[in-house]
């Protein structure tokens, strides 16, 4: 039976998604998903969280950061995109809110790049391309001429250098949470690493991490996952569970891609269980929405029954 919510002034996000339990639709999926998380976080879960999509220019990034420092995430598997954007908002820079519909020809002469509607500088990237091509050269001078340096290494690295609190890779650094991005080349550091080894020499190993993940997985009693969007982070933590004993326990994804078209960032958690990388009784949901909307209220809502 439906049970109607009721909803007064001064409500907290919390007991609203208590209070929608008994929807349908969106607001029970919600509602549903805020369950699981905190069951997943409370207990003694080892909790991957992949994110993809423009989470960070969008203005999530303090929110994943507020994560990490409270011991909610064990595993962070990222976008090169969005590790980008974190080390430009780092290096002091900042994204910029504007009009979607605009004249994109004269944002490039101007210097704009655009998503959607945040806007970002040239001169942020030409900060980071300096910053970043100065941390390689320390990285080269560190490690010996035939050491090949895996991914999640090289992003540890990159966050001890950061000084700014709310850079999520100085929280995963602080926090000692290994930081994956198997797709690194499809971005701005992939490109600026190509540009640096035109003189110099960057050896980067990019399948060490693969059993790095899979270890930390192996040793799991429990295991929960927070997939925001989908992509390569999506199928990096599911594909963890292909040579493991089982799927995961718990399994949140918050996504507007839809499983018609076979793409797995659409893929449902149920045909997940078909490859064995989610169990047969686990807890899952998918929350069909924008996660700017919904991992705010999610996270409000765990952060509420954490402090209780």
């Amino acid at each position: 039976m439906i049970e109607h919510i009721d909803v007064e002034e001064g409500i907290w996000v919390d007991e609203l998604l208590r209070r929608g339990k008994g929807c349908a639709f969106g607001l029970g999926r919600l509602s549903q998903a805020a369950d699981i998380l905190y069951e997943m976080v409370s207990g003694d879960t080892t909790v991957f969280m992949g994110l993809a999509g423009a989470m960070v220019p969008a203005g999530m990034r303090n929110i994943i950061t507020e994560l990490i420092r409270r011991g909610c995430i064990d595993v962070l598997v990222m976008t090169g995109a969005n590790i980008v954007h974190d080390l430009i908002e780092a290096l002091g820079y900042h994204h910029l809110k504007g009009p979607y519909l605009k004249d994109d020809i004269e944002l490039r002469k101007r210097g704009i790049s655009r998503i959607y509607n945040v806007y970002i500088s040239d001169e942020a990237f030409e900060s980071l391309e300096k910053w970043i091509l100065t941390i390689y050269e320390e990285i080269v001078s560190s490690y010996t001429h035939n050491f090949a340096i895996p991914i999640s290494e090289l992003l540890s690295y990159i966050g001890s250098k950061i000084d700014d609190k709310n850079s999520i890779m100085r929280a995963a650094y602080d926090m000692k949470v290994p930081v994956f991005c198997p797709a690194i080349q499809d971005s701005i550091l992939g490109l600026h690493a190509w540009l640096f080894n035109q003189t110099k020499r960057l050896s980067v190993d990019v399948f060490s991490d693969m059993r790095k993940i899979i270890d930390i997985a192996y040793q799991a009693e429990s295991s929960g996952a927070i997939i925001i969007g989908g992509g390569v982070p999506k199928n990096f933590i599911l594909q963890t569970m292909l040579v493991t004993p089982k799927g995961f326990d718990y399994v949140i994804q918050l996504t507007m891609d839809r499983p018609e078209t076979g793409g797995l960032s659409g893929a449902t958690l149920e045909e997940a269980q078909s490859w064995g990388k989610v169990s047969e009784n686990a807890k899952t949901v998918t929350v069909y929405s924008d996660a700017t909307i919904t991992l705010p209220i999610l996270v409000a809502s765990l952060f509420t029954r954490l402090k209780r």
